[in-house]
């Protein structure tokens, strides 16, 4: 296992906007943030850290009691839809804020869109990537 270096990133990110990418789960950083194994067209494998497109979920260093509370909820959650060694989809992969971090949407096995599924039950909220609500009341 390679770690992730900036070629590797650029060839993933040219490849997954057509196609969706088949992921392997490794873990599960909190919400809407997991690391996965992504296996490059040269059979090169990769580890990535995956930020979910379109969900913003709170944050377990959170500024109140409130948004910890909710932030592991939504990371339990997570990890129950995304456990070790599941393959999800990746697809519509941007290049992130932080490196060695992409954004993606993610697909599960079921066919389900994780994004879809926080919101729906309420453990995170739509987010398009500009300033970020606050989680405390």
């Amino acid at each position: 296992m390679k770690k992730l270096g900036f070629a590797f990133l650029a060839s993933l990110l040219v490849v997954s906007r057509a196609i969706a990418i088949p992921a392997v789960v490794d873990r599960v950083l909190d919400g809407d943030t997991f690391a996965a194994r992504v296996e490059l067209e040269d059979k090169t494998q990769i580890t990535v850290r995956v930020r979910l497109l379109d969900v913003d979920t709170p944050e377990m260093n959170g500024q109140c009691k409130q948004e910890i509370d909710m932030a592991r909820k939504a990371t339990n959650r997570a990890a129950q839809l995304l456990p070790i060694g599941s393959v999800v989809d990746l697809s519509d992969i941007k290049d992130d804020k932080y490196l060695g971090r992409i954004d993606a949407r993610v697909k599960l096995a079921d066919g389900r869109d994780l994004s879809n599924i926080l919101v729906t039950e309420k453990l995170g909220r739509k987010y398009d990537g500009g300033k970020r609500q606050s989680w405390c009341k």
